[in-house]
Order: structure tokens, then C-alpha cells, then sequence
């Protein structure tokens, strides 16, 4: 059967605690003759003594484990400024909220009079021309209020999102 020391009990410190008591015979470990405070007795004083080197261990432990979770989740980058540019996890969750694209205005087309709307794909120079001339659920007046003031419907904003996905494809 093997007994395991405790984790504080290291060599330097074991020899520490032996040396402590033959010095002190066992009795107190100032070397006071007839020692009134029990503190300084030997037992009650390794007592102490064990329990600061475990919180010393506990704080050393907890100091590698934060160095090391610091090593871990560090990104290698140098610390910018908050008004510098995007660090890498600020640059994701900047793309991942920005809509796929942006409808800069509804026309007519000079050509085919037929009304259209200006698309731009966000993150890009590419603008696209969505022609919306399927739209025949939509009354007259909406597309007027549409191409007029620029909101559009479900009808017209399905028909820009269709003509996004075919692009994309």
C-alpha cells in the first residue's frame, strides 16, 4: 500500500518542517524556555504553517491557470485603440448583423417603363437592378407609394430577395 504525500508537501518544505523540529525539540519554535503562548508551540504552528503554504499553492495554481487561459483565448493581435480599426471578433459580428444587401431606390425604367428597384449587396460595389414587374398582387397605388416615398411591400421585398439568391447562386 502506498501513501501519497499531500500536494503541499514538497521536499524543500519537508525538510523545512524537520529541521523546525529538531530545532525546536518539539516545543516552541522560537526557542523560548517554558514558552507561555501556545501559538508558538510546534504542532499548532505547523498547523499555520500548512495552511498558508496551501493557499500559497492555491493562488500560484490559480495564477498559472489564468495565464494560461489568457494564452489560450488570446488572438495574437495588438491591442488597438477602441476608435482603431476592427479587431477579428468585432469584424464577425459586424458582417454576420448586416443585412445581405440595401435597396438604394425604386424608378422607372426609361427604356421598358417598367418599374425597378436599385439593390446594393452590402460589403460590395455591386449594384443590381431588380425589375419588379411580376408583381401583380400589388395595386397600382402601392407601387406608386413605393417607387413615391420608398418603402415597399412583402411582394416587392420577396421579388428583391428572390433576384439576391439567383445572384448569389
Amino acid at each position: 500500500m502506498s501513501s501519497k504525500s499531500p500536494k503541499w508537501l514538497t521536499p524543500e518544505r519537508k525538510a523545512h518542517l524537520i529541521d523546525l523540529f529538531h530545532r525546536s525539540r518539539g516545543f516552541c519554535v522560537f526557542g523560548h524556555s517554558l514558552c507561555q503562548y501556545p501559538e508558538h508551540h510546534y504542532q499548532l504552528f505547523i498547523e499555520d504553517l500548512i495552511k498558508y503554504w496551501i493557499s500559497e499553492d492555491k493562488a500560484q495554481r490559480l495564477a498559472e491557470w489564468r495565464a494560461e487561459l489568457r494564452q489560450i483565448h488570446s488572438l495574437g493581435e495588438r491591442k488597438e485603440p477602441l476608435r482603431g480599426r476592427f479587431n477579428t471578433i468585432s469584424r464577425d459580428i459586424f458582417f454576420d448583423q448586416q443585412p445581405l444587401y440595401y435597396v438604394l431606390g425604386f424608378g422607372i425604367s426609361g427604356l421598358t417603363l417598367k418599374p425597378f428597384a436599385k439593390v446594393r449587396m452590402s460589403s460590395s460595389y455591386v449594384v443590381l437592378y431588380v425589375e419588379l414587374d411580376r408583381l401583380t398582387n400589388v395595386s397600382k397605388s402601392r407601387k406608386r407609394k413605393a417607387l413615391r416615398y420608398g418603402k415597399s411591400s412583402t411582394e416587392i421585398d420577396n421579388t428583391i430577395r428572390e433576384a439576391v439568391k439567383d445572384y448569389l447562386k
